[in-house]
């Protein structure tokens, strides 16, 4: 039976060219969304803003009874 060391290996050290160091490209100018905008979502589809919570998120009616929390901004929605 053989054991294995229980040590932890060397702690990582982050690269200076690493891609994951990239600061957040900026998304573009933020949409200002309404109560009763109408949006489209990647996976939603079309659907009615019911809510607004600043510019931090919305909520929005897909139809069906399918209501949801979107957080801004996001990729997936856009106002039409």
């Amino acid at each position: 039976m053989v054991l294995m060391n229980t040590r932890s290996a060397a702690p990582r050290r982050v690269l200076p060219g690493s891609p994951f160091n990239v600061p957040q490209a900026d998304l573009g100018p933020k949409e200002h969304y309404a109560v009763h905008d109408r949006v489209t979502h990647d996976r939603y589809g079309l659907g009615t803003v019911i809510n607004v919570e600043g510019d931090s998120a919305l909520h929005a009616d897909f139809g069906q009874g399918v209501i949801r929390r979107i957080t801004l901004p996001s990729t997936k929605i856009s106002k039409l």
